[in-house]
């Protein structure tokens, strides 16, 4: 549900009001109860990201990648996709699946 602004034309009362977008616009002032209130238009609302991790590349599909590894002429492998360094906890390495501690 959407937030409203609202202003009254005959006390100068402007406030907010939380209503559904299928419920009729109010007429009367709950200050002056004058049937002079206003609606406002307002800039609508917008999709915000707040905080850290949100970037324009997080959820690119592989073969837009692939295009942008190709333009770039290098050769970017997305991030957890690289050899080398196993970045999922492990700790040992050496690339046994079995727990170090078994006790045979």
């Amino acid at each position: 549900m959407p937030t409203y602004d609202y202003v009254c034309d005959g006390c100068g009362h402007a406030f907010e009001l939380f209503q559904p977008m299928t419920e009729n616009p109010k007429k009367t002032c709950p200050s002056c109860k004058k049937k002079k209130l206003r609606r406002l238009i307002g800039a609508g609302a917008a999709l915000v990201f707040k905080g850290s991790g949100f970037y324009k590349t997080d959820y690119r599909s592989e073969s837009y990648k692939k295009g942008a590894a190709a333009d770039s002429g290098g050769d970017t492998k997305p991030a957890g996709k690289q050899g080398g360094s196993s970045s999922d906890g492990g700790g040992s390495g050496g690339g046994s699946s079995k727990p170090a501690s078994q006790g045979d």
